[in-house]
């Protein structure tokens, strides 16, 4: 189910050494016995790797951490936090980009596009540390197996010489800072942009402009957010 999803070439060389398609294998076999036991798994599987396959590691400026994709119907496309644009984005995205105007003085302005495919194709890789769930229960795949995966990817961008900001957003999201070699990256966390945490500290955050300020500072182009 995986192993036989297209993986873009550049982060096929880099993540699927022998060691990793043995373990996807397992994963491989809890999907199976999902599916197998009546379940629905979003998004479908040829959109597990959307995110990775929009943005080859060479283009990546900035990584948006997510958890899981959207447990309901219609929502999960591969990318975090995005939503296909004939659908009505969920709260956390509205808060996300409730915050992108505020911060960056646009409060008047219409919401940016909520498929987020202006910030992809500026190189804006939207990750989630578990790339699958089940329908209707939120975080059903954690823990069998994506984390692995996953963690690959941020560890290889935490490493390289290429200056990159890494949005970490709630607890678990936070968890990944130590993937990251911090002297030469931008990291920054704050509470997650849900409904229940939003106000601890992600509204206000201000981390759209702290971001396309480093970017500008190390000589790149900002993101049009």
């Amino acid at each position: 189910m995986i192993q036989g999803q297209l993986l873009e070439p550049a982060w096929r060389a880099l993540l699927l050494n022998g060691a990793m398609l043995d373990h996807l294998a397992g994963l491989d076999a809890f999907l199976d016995a999902t599916l197998s036991a009546g379940a629905t798994v979003y998004p479908k599987s040829e959109r597990f790797f959307n995110a990775l396959n929009a943005v080859p590691p060479s283009r990546v400026k900035v990584v948006i951490l997510g958890q899981d994709p959207y447990h309901s119907e219609g929502l999960a496309n591969g990318f975090a936090f995005a939503v296909p644009q004939s659908v009505k984005p969920p709260p956390s995205l509205r808060n996300i980009l409730s915050e992108v105007r505020r911060d960056l003085g646009q409060s008047e302005a219409p919401l940016p596009q909520h498929d987020l495919m202006p910030w992809v194709e500026q190189g804006v890789l939207l990750l989630n540390a578990v790339l699958s769930v089940s329908k209707g229960v939120a975080g059903s795949h954690q823990g069998q197996g994506w984390e692995l995966f996953t963690d690959a990817v941020i560890a290889h961008l935490g490493a390289r010489v290429e200056p990159t900001v890494f949005m970490f957003w709630g607890k678990a999201a936070q968890r990944k800072v130590c993937l990251v070699q911090r002297d030469h990256h931008l990291v920054l966390t704050a509470p997650h942009p849900s409904p229940l945490s939003v106000y601890r500290g992600f509204s206000g955050c201000g981390h759209f402009s702290q971001c396309n300020r480093f970017l500008m500072n190390q000589a790149q182009l900002p993101i049009d957010w």
